[in-house]
């Protein structure tokens, strides 16, 4: 293994114990300067797996083939969306009363999440509750050859927790061997025409392979029952903006979010009847086609147990092709205790797809 690896993995092991974000940054340029050479994916994957040998393998999750007869000139693209879970949440706030506090510790549970991401591979990656975008994820990914963008929430939850890493937001990153920035939007949503805690990315890229141009949105939408007229105002708002970007839906469109909304509210209707001519890729695994996943996160809080789907990619069906998704964790692999756990590191699963555009971009919607 690389003495580069190594070492900058060993200066990552001590996870910041400051809340601040401008120390995050002092320390992003400390590592900068001294460490720009890029990384093996296999050597961090070790670096990972050495770390986590006390715990339970990965579990194991196959993709689905979901391709029809339509034949592609171009590498598919992957996208991965996934509420990783922020660790100042997790130790401090959440309360998932089954899980171990052990299996929390950050320096391993960043491990695992690492250890998810270098399994799939992703060619764009979307994560909400990311607070240890400094001192861990962009010093990492950026080495692995990944473009990478941060908005944080304006109030986030994470800064009430004693020895927080700074405030949690949505994340972005791509590779830049794949594709090209465009433009790059940070926006925080309004509802009722205020502005609320809770923010969204909308990046614009070109695909160097095809010269084809399609914009990439992350988001998080509030959270809790009793929200879902706020919920449906931020997705409105949402909406808006990125019809302003793809100019009506000229650009394909990829958005990824943890909703914190069932199938059932008001917000997944209007994506799912939006203008932008939006399909919800993970129903496509279902037999009809037509019906949401069971679950994609599942824990339990002393309230009781919480099973829900929450988390979505949607995308636009006029232009973009489903090849493949990655099937969920059955309920025997996250066992009795649900999430997270000493296997896995979030509460939320993460969902995978490989994406290609259609051969046609001129048809009508």
């Amino acid at each position: 293994m690389g003495n580069s690896t190594s070492r900058l993995y060993s200066v990552l092991a001590k996870t910041l114990s400051s809340g601040a974000v401008s120390q995050h940054q002092d320390c992003l340029e400390q590592l900068d300067s001294a460490q720009l050479d890029p990384i093996d994916p296999k050597d961090l994957l070790e670096e990972c797996q050495i770390v986590l040998q006390k715990r339970p393998p990965r579990f194991q999750r196959n993709f689905v083939s979901l391709k029809k007869n339509t034949a592609s000139n171009h590498r598919p693209i992957r996208v991965m969306q996934w509420n990783i879970l922020a660790q100042a949440l997790g130790e401090g706030k959440d309360n998932f009363i089954q899980c171990p506090m052990e299996a929390l510790k950050w320096e391993e549970r960043k491990c695992l999440i690492l250890e998810e991401i270098l399994a799939y591979k992703p060619d764009i990656l979307c994560l909400q509750e990311v607070d240890h975008y400094f001192d861990t994820f962009e010093p990492l990914l950026s080495r692995l050859g990944y473009q990478c963008t941060f908005f944080p929430k304006p109030w986030s939850p994470c800064l009430d927790v004693e020895r927080n890493n700074g405030p949690d937001g949505c994340a972005m990153f791509f590779l830049k061997e794949r594709f090209e920035l465009v433009s790059s939007a940070n926006i925080r949503l309004t509802a009722m025409k205020l502005k609320t805690n809770q923010v969204a990315i909308a990046q614009t890229l070109k695909c160097h392979e095809t010269g084809r141009l399609f914009c990439i949105a992350v988001t998080h939408l509030k959270a809790r029952t009793g929200w879902e007229r706020f919920r449906s105002a931020q997705g409105c708002d949402l909406l808006q903006n990125l019809k302003n970007i793809t100019q009506g839906a000229k650009i394909p469109l990829i958005v990824c979010g943890d909703f914190n909304a069932e199938p059932t509210e008001e917000v997944y209707r209007e994506f799912s009847n939006s203008s932008l001519n939006l399909n919800s890729a993970y129903k496509l695994l279902s037999p009809d086609g037509q019906s949401e996943p069971p679950y994609t996160t599942w824990k339990i809080r002393p309230s009781g147990e919480c099973r829900h789907t929450l988390d979505y990619i949607w995308y636009s069906q006029h232009a973009l092709n489903v090849n493949s998704a990655l099937g969920l964790l059955t309920e025997e692999q996250i066992g009795p205790n649900r999430l997270p756990s000493f296997n896995y590191p979030s509460d939320h699963l993460s969902l995978v797809c490989d994406f290609s555009f259609n051969q046609d971009p001129d048809r009508l919607l």
